[in-house]
């Protein structure tokens, strides 16, 4: 390992990989640097993830899919199912996270980037009001690797963003602390995603089940940060003692899921990719799609500005206005909605299931359903006009 790159990406997961491959296609030195032992270990994700826009970036590959489903099911306080025929764009594979971001770390390899794991970014460093490069830990050693372009990948609790001085706050409101099992021995549709939604299952959230094969599934929920009375696992327990009595817990993850719209993603010579800038969708929670679109993006920008010589914020604003116009767009309409949502009492969310009972989805789209919801509730559509 050098002391100094064309670009340093903190962080291997989707987001992280991907930048890290896009750069070192454009023929960037490029080095990818994670904390952990192993990549993709631990899971902290439910896997699920949408067919089209995984193919967009990679070809689909039976070693990291444990299970292709067909459709979803959404599961109303008073016992209501609505049923999409198709998955959509948050789940038709679910994946086996561990091995997939792995795979992408690979690719990114193969492209020209080095890797570095179990090696740990403890600040960034700054000149002249720019970041020049990261300060960083491997195996007792420490050592400066200096870089034209910094890219911070390194998820919901991105130190990188705050260390360049951009404000990554959350709000109570605006994190789901989540907590998931992977069970085994449960009885479980293997074709049907199936979404739970209650104040008293997951208050401000949902429960999910997502299915892996051989009676194994992703039994997991989140929960607002500002409306839970208790912890997420207790939420959880309660949740798979009514549901899967007999089913074996084999695994156990939490962590929390940013559900806001970011508000500034770069600095002088840095970018903020994935979850470190806020990009998992704010209604669903979903994010490795647009984890992968920041990446390739932030990949793209910097090999411009390594090109150019200019890593000012003035340059890697093109990466701002870039995912504004794509991943933003959707990011505002999907909080607007979580935010109309999260007022919603069980007696209401009964009302509307009611409402919906006998119609056939073909698909899985959150804002395919809100318009039914609305054709059905005319007094909704007030509130929602924005989201229409």
């Amino acid at each position: 390992m050098r002391d100094r790159y064309d670009v340093v990406v903190v962080g291997a997961g989707p987001a992280g990989s991907m930048a890290a491959k896009t750069a070192a296609e454009h023929d960037l030195e490029t080095l990818l640097l994670e904390k952990r032992v192993g990549i993709g270990d631990p899971v902290r994700c439910a896997e699920g993830v949408g067919k089209e826009g995984l193919k967009q970036f990679i070809k689909p590959d039976t070693r990291w899919i444990a299970a292709e489903v067909k459709g979803a099911r959404i599961c109303f306080p008073g016992g209501i199912k609505i049923e999409m025929s198709e998955a959509g764009p948050e789940v038709g594979y679910v994946l086996e996270r561990k091995i997939f971001d792995r795979e992408l770390a690979k690719q990114a390899a193969k492209a020209g980037a080095e890797v570095m794991v179990k090696t740990r970014v403890v600040d960034l460093i700054k000149e002249d009001g720019f970041v020049r490069g990261v300060k960083a830990e491997h195996l007792g050693d420490s050592f400066d690797i200096h870089a034209d372009v910094v890219i911070g990948a390194d998820g919901v609790e991105s130190k990188v963003g705050r260390w360049a001085g951009i404000n990554t706050t959350l709000k109570p409101k605006d994190i789901e602390t989540c907590a998931q099992f992977l069970m085994t021995d449960v009885d479980i549709d293997p074709c049907y995603c199936e979404f739970y939604i209650g104040n008293q299952i997951a208050p401000g959230g949902y429960a999910w089940v997502f299915p892996k094969g051989n009676n194994e599934a992703n039994v997991g929920l989140g929960i607002s940060g500002n409306r839970s009375e208790l912890h997420p696992i207790d939420y959880l327990k309660r949740f798979v003692e009514k549901k899967y009595p007999g089913g074996q817990i084999i695994e156990m993850i939490m962590g929390g899921v940013p559900v806001t719209v970011p508000t500034k993603t770069t600095a002088n010579g840095l970018m903020l990719v994935g979850d470190a800038a806020r990009m998992s969708d704010p209604l669903t929670g979903g994010g490795i799609i647009h984890a992968m679109k920041s990446g390739t993006m932030a990949g793209e920008i910097a090999s411009k500005a390594v090109q150019s010589g200019d890593s000012s914020v003035e340059c890697l604003n093109e990466y701002e206005r870039r995912w504004r116009s794509t991943i933003g767009a959707t990011l505002q309409k999907s909080y607007k909605a979580k935010e109309w949502l999260l007022k919603l009492s069980d007696d209401e969310w009964n009302s509307i299931a009611s409402s919906l009972v006998g119609i056939n989805f073909e698909e899985l789209t959150a804002f395919g359903l809100l318009k039914e919801v609305t054709l059905r509730n005319p007094k909704l559509l007030w509130d929602l006009r924005s989201l229409l």
